[in-house]
């Protein structure tokens, strides 16, 4: 794989083979290329990898169901990769400040993604503007 491109599926056997700097690498690239400018595009292209990796998985977690059921309710697939990259994000960020809550540390996060949904996500964005 030479190139990644968030709106393409990835073939999953050959994006898991890749070196893990390799995928990082692509995510940034995509974006560098493309002139997406962000605020910190390194931690940016690192969440896309952690999502194209868990959806990779297939039937393991929930990723991969989920992206498709965004895509149906109207994401493109990159913005779809971003709804559950602001999941992710959240995730780490409760199990860094507050800890793990009991024994299973994804269950929360598997039930996020579960709940997680095109409106929901797009309507983050207003409530969030109103915040500030």
């Amino acid at each position: 794989m030479e190139h990644y491109d968030p709106e393409k599926p990835v073939d999953p056997k050959e994006w898991l083979a890749l070196d893990e700097n390799k995928r990082d690498y692509l995510a940034e690239q995509y974006h560098r290329e493309k002139r997406i400018k962000m605020p910190d595009s390194r931690m940016h292209a690192l969440i896309h990898v952690v999502v194209e990796n868990q959806v990779a998985l297939g039937d393991e977690i929930p990723a991969q169901k989920t992206l498709t059921r965004l895509m149906q309710e109207g994401l493109s697939r990159h913005d779809a990769i971003h709804a559950i990259g602001s999941v992710v994000a959240r995730h780490i960020f409760d199990l860094l400040k507050h800890g793990p809550k009991d024994g299973d540390t994804n269950a929360d996060y598997y039930h996020q993604l579960e709940q997680l949904t095109a409106e929901g996500w797009l309507n983050s964005f207003h409530e969030e503007s109103e915040e500030d």
